[in-house]
């Protein structure tokens, strides 16, 4: 068996590695391929893939979030592995090795599943509302070793305005403490997310992102060397500029198809009673259409939109493997630097306080406009700085400081790439075991051998 480190550095393009010298490094001293991503390339859609070699059609994780029919709520960024349907890499492997150690340091759907160490962002939410960092951990007691050593998870640097390089070192020097325990480590590097989205993956601060985290992940890259261990670094997907907002919702709120209702002066959206909907996801938006009846009236509403390149119903989500119960029955592809906003409201003064803030899972939709202080307001920084004195002396606290205005997002993904530098890439330390293109569903047969197993084909029909 050979121990295997698999880093996940989120945003890795052609274009990009110029500026990585110590990954170049790695990629012409072994091997380097251009990866195809499935639709929708978001997240939580290519890491299931990868870890388990099915199409989201199978594994059944349409998105970042979708909505949940049989709770009538829209959910994004749940946690739990058991909604990844599909045999996980690792567990595959153990049929074959018992007693194969999985380490995953911040890969999604970690909670519950059967890797033998887990660490996940995961905030303390306290009975009086206030939040606080931290992260899940298993064992119980990693959780303590890993805060004494590298400082309390920081949280509000893994997403936010503040977002910076210090989640991705933090999650480095986790992976460093846990590599040499187990046969597999997963690790996710989010940083290149956060500047090629503010400013656009052509800016200066997308090369100087690169060029940290590149550093950030040297010290994990030399523990492996050390230790013998085979690397491969991947990427879930490419970021290209977006210029292009693209409001589904209220364009569906315009022809009478979604509804909202009224609390204290704020509107939030109905899924119940809504005709349709949509759950925006960066280039890709589910639109859950209530009545087979409204079916053309909403394909023709979304049809008509600025923005919209492709819109799929089941017959055409079949074609691109998403064809799960959990997708939209229309599912909307953006132009190529277009996106969808989850606005449903036509007034700014009627959104939900929530709109303003960080709050990733009561957002009916993605919102890449929390990466910013709002640019509007003068004030913003120092208010947010009054907020977090509040929060330090114990008090409870609002962080409004998120523009309602889309218009400084720079950069986006999740529809297929157009070109091959724009496209997310594998690099494996290894010569020769790379083609020169690597579909996403390939990757679990890739580490599979890369353990020391050769391949086999995927479980499809089970869920662990």
């Amino acid at each position: 068996m050979e121990k295997l480190l698999v880093a996940d550095v989120v945003g890795l393009t052609p274009s990009l590695l110029q500026h990585m010298p110590r990954l170049r490094r790695l990629a012409e001293g072994g091997s380097a391929a251009v990866l195809e991503p499935v639709l929708p390339a978001v997240t939580c859609s290519v890491q299931s893939t990868f870890l388990t070699g099915l199409t989201p059609a199978e594994h059944g994780i349409v998105g970042n979030g979708w909505y949940f029919r049989d709770l009538g709520e829209v959910h994004l960024w749940r946690q739990h592995n058991r909604l990844v349907q599909g045999e996980k890499v690792w567990d595959t492997i153990r049929r074959r090795v018992p007693g194969y150690t999985v380490a995953n340091v911040c890969w999604w759907y970690a909670m519950g599943a059967t890797t033998d160490w887990t660490v996940t962002p995961r905030p303390i939410y306290y009975a009086d509302g206030k939040k606080a960092p931290d992260c899940y951990t298993r064992p119980p007691e990693l959780h303590d070793e890993l805060v004494g050593e590298l400082g309390a998870f920081p949280l509000f640097q893994y997403w936010g305005p503040t977002a910076s390089i210090r989640s991705t070192e933090w999650i480095v020097g986790a992976a460093r403490r846990l590599m040499p325990r187990a046969d597999l480590t997963l690790a996710y590097l989010p940083h290149l997310d956060y500047d090629l989205q503010r400013f656009g993956p052509d800016a200066p601060q997308a090369r100087q992102a690169a060029r940290d985290v590149d550093a950030a992940l040297a010290p994990l890259l030399d523990d492996a060397a050390a230790l013998g261990a085979r690397v491969v670094v991947l990427s879930e997907y490419g970021i290209t500029s977006a210029d292009t907002p693209v409001d589904v919702n209220r364009a569906l709120r315009a022809a009478g198809l979604l509804e909202v209702y009224t609390q204290d002066g704020m509107e939030y959206l109905d899924p119940w009673t809504s005709r349709a909907f949509a759950v925006a996801d960066h280039q890709v938006a589910h639109v859950y259409v209530a009545d087979p009846a409204d079916l053309e009236r909403v394909r023709s509403v979304c049809t008509g939109l600025d923005g919209v390149a492709d819109v799929l119903d089941r017959a055409g989500q079949a074609e691109v493997g998403l064809d799960h119960e959990r997708a939209g029955e229309l599912v909307l592809v953006a132009d190529p630097t277009a996106w969808f906003t989850y606005y449903y409201w036509d007034d700014d003064d009627r959104a939900p306080d929530f709109a303003r803030g960080v709050d990733i899972h009561r957002k009916p939709g993605y919102d890449p406009a929390e990466l910013f202080f709002d640019p509007e307001d003068r004030m913003v920084k120092a208010r947010a700085a009054l907020t977090l004195a509040r929060k330090a002396a114990g008090l409870r606290y609002a962080m409004k400081v998120v523009p309602l205005d889309p218009a400084p997002v720079r950069g986006t993904h999740g529809r297929l790439p157009s070109r091959d530098q724009d496209a997310p890439m594998v690099l494996c330390d290894r010569p020769g075991v790379l083609p020169d293109r690597l579909a996403a569903t390939a990757v679990r047969d890739l580490l599979i051998e890369l353990a020391g197993l050769g391949t086999e084909a995927p479980v499809r029909s089970t869920v662990s």
